[in-house]
């Protein structure tokens, strides 16, 4: 029986001679051609093409180009598992390849965001990432993949997986090209010093010459086989007439082995070899523990989507993909193995720990109706789970996608300093040029070398690198300590607050609300009241509605209208009824007066009802308090609640300033009211704190508030223990402090090294020495951010 082609579907002609190995089976094309772009889709981590494909693919030319290959991006079932669709435009995260400087991102950056369609792509130059928005119907996603190859990067759609391959690939190739320049620079040196010291007495012209001809097939391989990353670099910038860091290494290293060529050929004139070598070298040490260190600081965010299993397992038993998973699959999970998807429980209860996502080490009892989220541990329970959201769409994928948007948001220190290094790099050849040109006319035989050490000892590497690794550490430790970052001010704004403005239901006390007391004011029964006012209330999405959630809901409510701050309107029995603060509800507020219930249910403007809602202040509420007062905060309790509950509340903690009563546009009106010196930082955790928390200096939204409340917010507090604040205020301090180091060390370093390379007192290979030890101090200083005893620190403080 003739067996058709996996990826074509024509028939096999050709026995077993073209196979592909695709998910693990071994699979049969019909051509070579077949067999490329087969081969192609798997080496791109693109198998899910085969499994969402709704149809074989067309007979593939022998010879594929790299566009052929690009547009299968364009397939809208591929890209479901990568691109995030939103009010028509699409978002990708991306992987992009050959990224070294902050010269490489500003290049990408400058090109792409001129194409018709594309709305923003920004770069990262610690991750290798890069996040990128455009109109699907102005521009196709491969198109614009093509024109970043064309400027010489390689990009991919971002898969942890893959991306750590790609990682390990390039680093065995810098091990290869150091290998190399290691070997040949040994060689050299013995030479050298022989020329140098005249090991040999007096050296006959010949043996000179001789020594001389041996350095050059040395230093020849380390030109042109381990400096290569250099001149790719230099050269995507200059095709792009721009100025990188590479731009004046490779002039020094290309300027060095052609004058020592001549020298070499015509006998006279002194020869670069061993500084070449040494050079190059140097260099790629340098760069080898640099890209080590960023990887570290970039794996934090990328290893949270390992966390989410391969496989899941259906209630029915068979084991899928756990990235095939869609809205509506039920999976099986067992104690001990992590939830492949965010989910809702339909069958069994467990503990769960969530540490990965809110930074707290003690499980969580979860039972049924309760929320799961990919990647958490299933601890002690066997619990069926209906899947609520692909993984694209997972909590997990989305802290990794706010995480990288943080990242890429630069302070003004990081823009200042990015624009400082570019320009330097001009004045750096400019500065270079003249130096030659004065010892040329007063010392000429060390004109030559004394500009190679003005290139190489100048070079602003460690400049460009001083803010986005300390930033993208500090993001990281955010993570661990339960905090989402949604702006890159953050770490700004954080230490500058003097004023915090703080919302009181679900945010100082827990939100669970409770009913505690209802009082009937007519001839309706209790429980029709209560069905009525449940009814109403299941229309809402606050703390406050939850306390009526297990309560039989009345039939026939109809025209619910939900005004917020406020409370809910709806018709039954073609009767309007209220439920909410008093003044909302009821058209005469006298009884609410010498009431303590918060709660009004009315007919028609008529009291029918009250409820005496409890909620239980947090424990951190009041450490909180207490550390913001110590550190001279002043606190203010915005609420819309105006019963003698949010005084008491207010009185109890010590709150210095206690508004009540007052709706989302009231808030609003609050925060505009303060002097200009107020910096203030807004805590909500409703739907009627958007507005305030937008308007805020710098918000932070609980992580069981709603959606449209972490929507506006710049910080997003995952667990529910306040006191992380504290913390984070300290991290942010800290990072402040470890980029206002970073930038001291590299400025400092060139103000120190241009004089002294100038007049002639540093050597080349000292100056290589200087270059790279720059960058990795400055690489290993960020790393400070990630001990793991700092977090620990921040408590005892």
């Amino acid at each position: 029986m003739t067996k058709d082609c996996y990826h074509c579907g024509e028939p096999v002609l050709t026995g077993d001679s073209y196979n592909v190995e695709i998910q693990g089976v071994n699979r049969t094309m019909c051509c070579p051609g077949c067999e490329a772009v087969a081969t192609t889709i798997v080496a791109n981590g693109l198998t899910s093409y085969y499994e969402y494909r709704t149809a074989p693919a067309e007979k593939a030319n022998l010879i594929p180009d790299e566009l052929q290959s690009l547009s299968l991006y364009d397939n809208e079932d591929v890209q479901q598992e990568f691109v995030r669709h939103e009010n028509g435009i699409d978002e990708v995260v991306l992987s992009v390849d050959g990224v070294s400087c902050a010269a490489c991102a500003w290049l990408i950056e400058k090109q792409i965001s001129t194409q018709d369609g594309v709305s923003r792509i920004q770069v990262n130059t610690t991750t290798n990432r890069a996040t990128l928005r455009w109109d699907p119907s102005k521009a196709k996603l491969s198109t614009l993949l093509s024109k970043i190859h064309a400027l010489g990067y390689k990009a991919a759609p971002f898969e942890a997986d893959n991306q750590e391959a790609q990682y390990h690939r390039t680093m065995k190739q810098y091990l290869y090209k150091l290998g190399v320049a290691g070997l040949a620079t040994m060689q050299v040196m013995m030479l050298a010093i022989a020329m140098y010291f005249e090991v040999f007495g007096d050296m006959d012209e010949s043996f000179r010459n001789y020594f001389r001809w041996v350095s050059l097939i040395f230093a020849t391989p380390v030109l042109l086989y381990s400096a290569m990353p250099f001149y790719i670099n230099a050269w995507r910038n200059l095709k792009a007439r721009t100025l990188g860091m590479d731009v004046p290494v490779s002039i020094a290293l290309l300027f060095a082995y052609f004058a020592s060529l001549y020298a070499t050929v015509t006998g006279t004139g002194e020869v670069f070899f061993e500084s070449i070598a040494m050079f190059t070298f140097f260099l790629l040490i340098g760069r080898f523990l640099e890209m080590r260190a960023r990887r570290t600081a970039a794996a934090a965010s990328a290893n949270l989507l390992k966390l989410i299993p391969r496989l899941a397992t259906l209630d029915s038993g068979e084991q899928i993909p756990a990235k095939s998973l869609t809205v509506g699959h039920v999976v099986r999970v067992l104690p001990g193995e992590p939830f492949p998807s965010d989910g809702v429980i339909v069958e069994g209860i467990t503990t769960v720990d969530e540490s990965m996502l809110t930074g707290e080490s003690m499980p969580e009892s979860r039972q049924l109706g309760d929320k799961v989220y990919a990647g958490t541990l299933n601890i002690d329970g066997n619990v069926n789970v209906e899947v609520t959201a692909e993984k694209k769409d997972s909590l997990i994928a989305h802290i990794v996608q706010l995480q990288d948007a943080a990242q890429l948001a630069k302070p003004r220190v990081a823009e200042i300093a990015d624009i400082v290094a570019r320009y330097f790099v001009a004045v750096i050849l400019l500065i270079s040029a003249l130096t030659w040109w004065y010892w040329q006319s007063h010392r000429p035989e060390d004109a030559f070398w004394i500009m190679l050490s003005v290139l190489v000892a100048t070079c602003p590497c460690a400049l460009s690198l001083a803010t986005p690794t300390a930033l993208t550490c500090s993001t990281s430790t955010f993570g661990k300590l339960g905090i989402l970052l949604r702006r890159g001010h953050v770490f700004e704004t954080l230490t500058k607050i003097n004023r915090v403005i703080i919302d009181k239901t679900g945010t100082l006390t827990e939100g669970n609300v409770t009913l505690a007391d209802t009082a009937v004011y007519s001839d309706i029964e209790k429980s029709e009241a209560l069905a009525i006012a449940a009814a109403l209330e299941s229309y809402a999405n606050h703390p406050i509605a939850d306390a009526f959630k297990n309560i039989n809901v009345a039939s026939g409510v109809i025209q619910v209208e939900n005004v917020i701050g406020e409370g809910i309107k709806g018709t039954y029995q073609t009767q309007e009824w209220r439920i909410g603060k008093p003044e909302f509800a009821l058209s005469d507020t006298r009884a609410a007066e010498t009431s303590n219930h918060q709660i009004w249910l009315s007919c028609s403007g008529k009291k029918i009802a009250s409820f005496q809602l409890v909620d239980p202040i947090r424990e951190s509420s009041q450490t909180l308090i207490n550390k913001f007062h110590e550190a001279g905060i002043a606190v203010t309790m915005l609420t819309g609640d105006n019963s003698a509950t949010a005084t008491s509340v207010a009185n109890q903690l010590g709150i210095d300033e206690l508004v009540s009563g007052v709706s989302p546009q009231g808030k609003l009106d609050y925060l505009k009211s303060l002097p200009e010196d107020q910096i203030t930082m807004m805590i909500g955790d409703g739907v009627n704190d958007a507005p305030v928390l937008a308007g805020a200096h710098l918000s932070v939204a609980m992580g069981g508030g709603t959606d449209v409340a972490k929507a506006s917010a710049d910080m997003v507090l995952l667990g529910d223990d306040l006191t992380k604040l504290l913390d984070a205020r300290h991290l942010a301090a800290f990072t402040q402090k470890i980029i206002r180091q970073n930038l001291a060390w590299a400025l400092g370093y060139n103000l120190v090294i241009l004089p002294l390379a100038v007049m002639g007192f540093v050597a080349p290979y000292v100056a290589v020495a200087g270059m790279s030890a720059s960058s990795v101090i400055v690489v290993t200083n960020s790393l400070r951010l990630f001990k793991k005893d700092l977090i620990e620190r921040f408590k005892d403080k």
